[in-house]
């Protein structure tokens, strides 16, 4: 049925208080807030509770900001020293693995998917391509995870939402009758440049206005105050020229950076904002699902699907940590946690919201494959962080040598 202002919030307010009081019985299971929140969008709409309209702005533009508050988040808190000091694993996870896991994908879709041209084939690979470690808090927050685990899952999922997005819109273009995919492109990567150095631009001034502002930003207002900051970043890139994603990352990292101070503060506000949003938008997307079905050939979709998940990843980011100093437990970790999320269900909007021939099925192949990479990583989070950290104990070493050795 369809819902009504009221109802909407009854349903609203019944969702987050039901995650809220599960939450302690969670923790430490396999079970995850996202998990659940998709389970039950799928639920109430299979009843008929719940409808979701495929063509509804609202859910774009829900989605939308949820991806815009988890990169500010993300930015936030980026721990500076790691930044400088570990960047490898992460330029090589975006350098290499992201366009790689692409290829990958588009290729298996070609080959599984006759109904598509190739332009859409990569256009589904370059949808699939960003990692989402809101599926996954468990292996970003535990303290049990290795800093350097933590630093370069949070900083590539983060820095690949914005990237992989310029990506989208030209495979879009090209698989658009009409488009005109040189221009495009040119005008893709002159806007994520732009974006990116406006992000830097505003998260100097922030940090900058921070300081010497009369009487200053009370610790009560600084998660707001970053947000506020981030959002401008966003909205001014988006309203110009440039990609308003990587502005308001690269704005929120910048602030960061600049501020220490707001990164402390914030940790309690952007977690509250970022369980209410997520805790949102995959129900809507559990809703969403049922709602526009799967007309392809069954049989490909879930040896597609577990293609992505089981080959595509890890061999991409394996590959790309090859000669990385990280231990190889480090590395099979990193190469399996790399959950479709948030900006995967965006990026699927953006090509059922176009006049792509088979988007239909672009869409609703991506969909599966995210709703897949929901319970397959969200229910192995807390697993995953208890192998890791049983994995990287030192065992007990010989007299002669060095104790506290980790092991690989």
């Amino acid at each position: 049925m369809d819902l009504g202002f009221g109802e909407a919030l009854l349903i609203m307010g019944a969702l987050l208080a039901v995650v809220a009081a599960l939450s302690g019985l969670m923790r430490g299971t396999v079970l995850s807030a996202s998990v659940l929140s998709i389970l039950l969008g799928i639920v109430l709409a299979q009843l008929d509770l719940v409808t979701i309209h495929v063509d509804d702005a609202g859910i774009v533009e829900l989605i939308e900001l949820a991806l815009i508050l988890t990169l500010i988040s993300d930015g936030l808190v980026v721990e500076r020293e790691l930044l400088g000091r570990n960047w490898s694993p992460v330029a090589r996870a975006l350098v290499f693995a992201m366009p790689i896991t692409l290829v990958v994908l588009a290729l298996a879709a070609k080959l599984l998917f006759d109904e598509l041209t190739w332009a859409e084939a990569f256009l589904l690979g370059a949808v699939l391509s960003p990692t989402d470690p809101v599926v996954t808090s468990t292996v970003v927050t535990a303290q049990r995870v290795p800093a350097a685990i933590r630093h370069t899952l949070n900083l590539e999922s983060g820095l690949n939402d914005g990237l992989a997005l310029p990506f989208v819109l030209f495979f879009l273009v090209l698989a658009t009758p009409g488009g005109d995919a040189g221009s495009e492109a040119a005008q893709l990567v002159g806007e994520a440049v732009f974006g990116a150095a406006l992000g830097v631009a505003l998260g100097l001034v922030g940090g900058r206005l921070h300081q010497v502002v009369p009487g200053g930003v009370t610790g009560r207002y600084e998660g707001i105050y970053a947000i506020g900051i981030g959002l401008v970043a966003f909205g001014l890139a988006d309203v110009t020229f440039g990609n308003g994603l990587i502005a308001a990352f690269v704005c929120a990292i910048t602030l960061g950076v600049s501020e220490h101070e707001i990164t402390e503060r914030f940790v309690d506000f952007s977690e509250n904002m970022s369980a209410i949003f997520q805790v949102l938008t995959f129900f809507v997307f559990g809703a969403l699902i049922v709602a526009t079905g799967y007309e392809g050939p069954v049989w490909a979709l879930p040896v597609f699907i577990a293609f992505a998940l089981l080959v595509a990843r890890p061999v991409a980011v394996l590959f790309a940590l090859l000669g990385t100093k990280l231990p190889e437990p480090q590395k099979a970790f990193i190469a399996w946690f790399g959950p479709k999320g948030v900006a995967s269900m965006l990026f699927a909007l953006l090509v059922l919201g176009r006049n792509v021939e088979h988007g239909s099925l672009v869409f609703d192949i991506a969909s599966f494959a995210i709703l897949a990479s929901i319970l397959a990583h969200g229910l192995t989070d807390t697993v995953g962080a208890s192998w890791i950290e049983r994995r990287m104990k030192p065992e007990p070493e010989p007299p002669d040598e060095v104790p506290g050795r980790l092991l690989g």
